[in-house]
């Protein structure tokens, strides 16, 4: 005979809490930036208030929890794109993109309020960044690089800095509903010349980059 009250569930059920909080924290400090507070949260979750700090001990322990989950939603749909290549995975993300606004209005709080977490933020990205290019290299999807670190740090500060100048141009407004319209916007505006650009390159040939590896073991001196 099965309990409805043994460990596995209430494990369960603690767990459904955490993320229900975890969830309801993503969307409050996307749209009130990280002033807002526990008690807020706590309703928006319909939990007590005295639960947060119990699962994640402060506000900063619950914004660790909320970068760690946008980051791996990040990683999990990039690693989908950059191992797959197709354009029907491309049309399908595409297809659904308003589904992540709650979680890149987060970032751009994140990131707009500076600090050590959103530095830590940014490491963390540009960590997951060479991970998911190193297995598109391995899946014959993205080209080999000279300098794996270097590119994903150089490929996570661009989109970084252009989303934070777009949004600053165009407003970040934290209704959920016209940030989803300003997102699709967004995607709409440079999806094209992203995918051109990523995927038939800048420049007709290599001489450049030849004389910029020419030019780094031995500068010219200065005069």
């Amino acid at each position: 005979m099965s309990s409805d009250s043994g460990p596995g569930r209430r494990r369960d059920g603690e767990l459904a809490t955490v993320d229900r909080i975890r969830d309801a924290a993503i969307e409050r400090f996307g749209r009130d930036g990280f002033g807002a507070g526990l008690r807020a949260i706590a309703a928006d979750a319909g939990v007590a208030a005295g639960l947060v700090v119990h699962y994640f001990g402060s506000k900063q322990g619950l914004r660790r929890a909320c970068d760690e989950h946008v980051l791996s939603i990040i990683r999990h749909e990039k690693t989908k794109a950059l191992t797959d290549g197709s354009g029907s995975m491309m049309f399908a993300q595409l297809a659904e993109v308003e589904r992540f606004a709650p979680y890149l209005l987060y970032l751009l709080r994140s990131l707009q309020a500076g600090g050590e977490l959103a530095g830590a933020l940014i490491e963390q990205m540009t960590a997951d960044a060479e991970q998911y290019l190193a297995e598109g290299e391995a899946a014959g999807v993205v080209r080999p690089s000279r300098d794996r670190a270097a590119r994903a740090r150089y490929l996570a500060y661009q989109s970084t800095g252009g989303m934070l100048l777009w949004f600053t141009l165009h407003g970040s407004s934290g209704d959920p509903e016209s940030f989803r319209r300003l997102f699709r916007q967004y995607v709409d505006e440079i999806t094209p010349a992203a995918v051109e650009l990523f995927s038939q390159g800048l420049l007709i040939d290599r001489s450049m980059l030849d004389a910029f590896l020419m030019y780094v073991p031995d500068p010219p001196a200065q005069d």
